[in-house]
C-alpha cells in the first residue's frame, strides 16, 4: 500500500495527522524539511501529499509547483494543511495545483474526511463515457474540453487547469444554461458526502475565470444560487 506522506514542521502536528491517518489504515511518514518531502516524493512516489507551506529550505508552495510540472508526480493529489488562511493564499495553493487547502487549527475528524474523499476522488475509478461524448464545444468552438484526454482548448490554444477546475468545469459545461448550485458543483467534483465549503467553489471559479482571460464570461454568477456555462461569451462575468 502507498504512503501518505504528510510534510509538517512541528513534531507535535505531525506526529496527530499521523496517528490519526494510521487510524484510517493508511501508512504515513512524516518529514519536517522541504528538501526532505521533495527527495521523498521523487525517490518513493506518495499516495497522497499533506503539505505545511511554512517550512525550512523549501517551503510547501515550490513543492508543489515542483510536483505539478513534472510528469511521474503531476497526478499525485496534495492537500495543503497551513496557518496562511488569507484567500490570497488559498487561491495561490489552489492554483498551482493542490487539490484541496485545510486552515489551522483544524479538526482531525474533518481533517481525515477531506483526506478520504480526495483519496476516493483519485483512486482511478472512472464513469464510462459514450463515445459521442468525448468533447464538449461552446462558444463556436472558442472553448473545448476533451473528457477523454483530460485537456482544455480556448481560443484554440490549450490551457492548463488543476484536477478541481477541470472537474469544475466539466460540470459546468456539461449543461451549458444550466445553473448549478455550490453544492452541486461539489457534490459533482468531490462527492455527495463532502465536506468542502462554498466559498471554496469560489475560489476555484476565480481562479478558472482568470485562466480563462477574455472567456471569462462564459461563467456567469448566478447571485444567491451558483453559476452557470453560457454558450457565448459575456463580457461582464463578476
Amino acid at each position: 500500500m502507498e504512503t501518505i506522506l504528510i510534510v509538517e514542521d512541528e513534531p507535535d502536528i505531525g506526529e496527530l495527522i499521523r496517528f490519526h491517518v494510521d487510524q484510517e489504515g493508511h501508512p504515513a511518514q512524516v518529514v519536517q524539511s522541504g528538501l526532505s518531502a521533495w527527495e521523498k516524493i521523487n525517490q518513493d512516489p506518495p499516495r497522497l501529499v499533506i503539505l505545511d507551506l511554512m517550512l525550512p529550505d523549501l517551503d510547501g508552495l515550490e513543492i508543489c509547483r515542483r510536483m505539478k510540472r513534472h510528469d511521474h508526480t503531476r497526478d499525485i493529489p496534495v492537500m495543503i494543511v497551513s496557518a496562511k488562511g488569507e484567500e490570497a493564499d488559498i487561491v495561490v495553493g489552489l492554483e498551482l495545483g493542490a487539490d484541496d487547502y485545510v486552515t489551522k487549527p483544524f479538526s482531525p475528524k474533518v481533517l481525515m474526511a477531506r483526506m478520504r474523499n480526495l483519496l476516493r476522488r483519485t483512486s482511478g475509478a472512472v464513469t464510462p463515457i459514450a463515445p459521442d461524448h468525448n468533447k464538449i464545444s461552446i462558444a463556436d468552438g472558442s472553448f473545448v474540453i476533451d473528457l477523454d484526454r483530460h485537456h482544455i482548448t480556448v481560443g484554440g490554444k490549450p490551457v492548463e487547469f488543476t484536477r478541481s477546475e477541470f472537474d469544475i468545469l466539466h460540470c459546468l459545461v456539461s449543461k451549458p444554461g444550466f445553473v448549478r448550485t455550490r453544492d452541486q458543483i461539489i457534490a459533482s467534483v468531490h462527492g455527495e458526502s463532502a465536506v468542502l465549503t462554498s466559498r471554496t467553489v469560489d475560489v476555484h471559479i476565480t481562479a478558472i475565470r482568470r485562466k480563462l482571460g477574455e472567456f471569462g464570461g462564459l461563467i456567469r454568477t448566478v447571485r444567491g444560487v451558483g453559476y452557470r456555462v453560457e454558450e457565448t461569451i459575456q463580457n461582464d462575468a463578476e
